[in-house]
């Protein structure tokens, strides 16, 4: 791991910040099963946490040997939105961390600006990251890609040595290791440690760990502060 003072948290949505990969996991489930795609629930967290959309549905569709139609997922739709009105919560302990931070932070997400707002919404944890929401809409190409988060390291206006990425997913972490910053790989979902374990790379199962596992790298700053590139 490299000696630069972390100056940026970057933190995934889904699974990191909210709980919701279960939820989503669950429902993808019966849905795939629905379309003729049957997965085990092994294979749901392994192929699917932190997949971006284009990478799901193609697949499901080698799963069930032929494409899906355009707008596959539309009839769908509500069941997604009942079952995270019903169920989604914070992750446990991730408004500790946030309140601890000494450090700017924001977040980057495969997901849509809106399914990332409303997720936020439903948990409380909206008003914190205004303003700084980073989604693969915004660049070419979403994780494993590096792109995402470089963007968001550029519009804090943070070299990316100088970035720690909170991630639950292979993809993710992945991304981080691109990008050239320190990943710390959250465990304590569907997602098996070893399948996050590798080089700058720090695992965990307890999101109330991070604050001690950044520790010293931290550089002073006050908390949540938002460091845009010129200002």
């Amino acid at each position: 791991m490299t000696h630069e003072p972390v100056e940026l948290v970057i933190f995934d949505c889904d699974g990191v910040l909210v709980d919701s990969e279960r939820i989503y996991c669950r429902v993808d489930r019966e849905v795939f099963a629905s379309l003729g795609a049957e997965f085990t629930e092994t294979e749901m967290a392994d192929y699917f946490i932190g997949s971006s959309h284009e990478m799901l549905t193609a697949i499901v569709a080698e799963r069930r040997g032929r494409p899906l139609e355009s707008g596959w997922q539309a009839p769908f739709e509500q069941r997604y939105e009942d079952a995270l009105d019903a169920e989604l919560a914070a992750v446990e302990g991730v408004v500790g961390v946030l309140d601890t931070l000494a450090v700017p932070y924001c977040l980057a997400s495969n997901g849509g600006h809106a399914d990332i707002r409303r997720n936020l919404g439903r948990t409380g944890l909206l008003e914190r990251f205004e303003g700084r929401m980073f989604s693969a809409r915004d660049v070419g190409r979403g994780k494993p890609a590096p792109d995402l988060f470089l963007h968001a390291a550029a519009t804090m206006g943070v070299p990316p040595e100088r970035c720690a990425v909170v991630e639950d997913s292979p993809y993710g972490v992945q991304a981080a290791r691109s990008a050239g910053m320190r990943a710390y790989g959250y465990c304590g979902g569907l997602t098996r440690a070893d399948r996050l374990t590798g080089e700058r790379t720090v695992v965990f199962d307890d999101m109330r760990e991070l604050p001690g596992l950044l520790g010293a790298t931290l550089k002073s700053a006050a908390p949540g502060v938002v460091r845009r590139a010129g200002v």
